[in-house]
């Protein structure tokens, strides 16, 4: 089984039109679209999703910021999560 390089990490971004959620690196985003919960790791492949309502985790590896949405709308490329909320 492979290992995951745990030095690698994902930058993130998450927003909401007047809002700054967090910006900078992490391990992981965990949230909620239709299909159910998920998790973003390093190394994910491409990705694009709408939220659903509930919480966003992200585990900066200190303390993990959580935070609720009522929608939104996420990205991943190339280790970059680009997350926006409540819009």
């Amino acid at each position: 089984m492979k290992h995951q390089d745990q030095s690698i990490t994902l930058n993130v971004i998450a927003r909401a039109p007047f809002e700054v959620y967090y910006e900078g690196d992490a391990k992981s985003v965990s949230a909620i679209n239709a299909v159910g919960p998920f998790d973003i790791l390093p190394g994910h492949a491409d990705f694009f999703s709408i939220l659903s309502e509930g919480d966003v985790i992200i585990e900066t590896g200190s303390n993990p910021v959580t935070f609720s949405v009522t929608n939104g709308i996420i990205t991943v490329r190339d280790d970059q999560v680009m997350l926006f909320a409540n819009m």
